[in-house]
């Protein structure tokens, strides 16, 4: 059922707009005396009495906008209601300049890429005071160069060098009775062989040259490239392919009398290949994507919404998703820009 928003009156687009925006704020069923003295969105007065208000509401419940959760209770408006609301009524407002100091900063201060990334999610969290969540880029950069530093204390630097510039670090245990020239050695034998490949290739490569004897390398040198290979292909099967931060947020007063969705939502956030592939289906968007309570099937049950928005690389590719995951009754007009500009700001970092 579609009802167009020229198809109310006047009368009812305003109180439909003040039940949504009461209940947005304070996440109960609005009532008639409530709306009574309810401003417009002119700032004057509604100048109805509650009878002819309850028609109002009575009419916008046949037409599926708004509902009474029961008997006596005023009205909060349906899953279709907000639908139309978004897409029709919302007046977004632009993240404030503390607002955007604050993302810019988090993630500026974070370090490398996936730090940043983590520091989105949680900024995101933190102003939304919903789950904040991040699709790492699934494009794995080409490499450049491997090197290896030591530390002393038998310990090393493993220092792992992109072609787009990025630089990671790992602290490697060195083995025992090492000569000083196995570090020089290995650190080339893995650079010539690193170049141009993603670090997955890298790796099956080198161990097939390995497994094959094909190499040049010393027994020394040989063992130390091998222990490097397992911590480096550890780190990137462990590496999330989505980034959940402020499930806790979830938890909060207006949660405590209906647990049973917020234990189905949290259920959903453990699945995290299932909240990537609903994700996912922000990707091919041109700006940010709202999915609200039953359109997405993951958050069917817990009735919840998802505001996510693309981040691009440089070139202006999609990499990833960035977005929060929280309750129906979702500040839409501030989150949705704020997701939108954190968004933009990834972009930066990563191009």
């Amino acid at each position: 059922m579609t009802v167009p928003i020229t198809e109310l009156t006047s009368r009812a687009r305003e109180i439909f707009r003040l039940v949504v925006e009461g209940y947005i704020a304070s996440g109960q069923p609005v009532g008639s005396r409530t709306l009574a003295g309810a401003r417009t969105i002119e700032g004057g007065a509604l100048n109805l009495s509650p009878a002819s208000i309850r028609s109002v509401l009575h009419d916008l419940e046949e037409l599926g906008l708004l509902a009474a959760p029961h008997t006596s209770a005023g009205r909060m408006p349906t899953e279709f209601g907000l639908r139309l609301f978004v897409d029709a009524m919302m007046q977004v407002t632009e993240p404030t300049a503390e607002e955007r100091a604050a993302i810019a900063a988090r993630m500026a201060d974070a370090g490398p890429i996936e730090a940043a990334l983590a520091a989105a999610s949680a900024v995101l969290s933190d102003l939304s005071a919903c789950a904040g969540v991040v699709m790492v880029p699934r494009l794995e950069p080409r490499l450049h160069q491997f090197q290896l530093v030591p530390l002393g204390g038998g310990r090393a630097l493993a220092v792992l060098v992109g072609d787009d510039g990025a630089v990671e670090n790992r602290v490697i245990d060195l083995p025992s009775g090492l000569p000083p020239c196995a570090l020089e050695q290995a650190s080339n034998y893995l650079s010539a062989r690193l170049g141009g490949r993603t670090l997955a290739e890298a790796i099956a490569t080198i161990r097939a040259e390995i497994a094959a004897g094909q190499t040049a390398l010393d027994a020394a040198s040989r063992a130390l490239v091998e222990r490097g290979l397992a911590l480096w292909s550890e780190d990137h099967a462990r590496r999330p392919v989505l980034i959940v931060r402020g499930q806790a947020n979830l938890l909060d007063d207006a949660a405590v009398g209906d647990l049973e969705r917020v234990r189905s939502l949290l259920d959903d956030l453990e699945n995290k290949q299932s909240v990537a592939e609903l994700l996912d289906a922000a990707r091919a968007a041109d700006s940010t994507r709202i999915f609200i309570g039953a359109e997405n099937r993951l958050f069917a049950l817990s009735g919840s919404s998802v505001i996510a928005s693309p981040y691009r690389d440089r070139d202006g590719r999609v990499v990833g998703v960035v977005g929060v995951i929280g309750p129906t009754r979702l500040n839409y007009a501030r989150v949705v820009p704020m997701v939108g500009f954190t968004a933009q700001s990834l972009g930066k970092l990563i191009g």
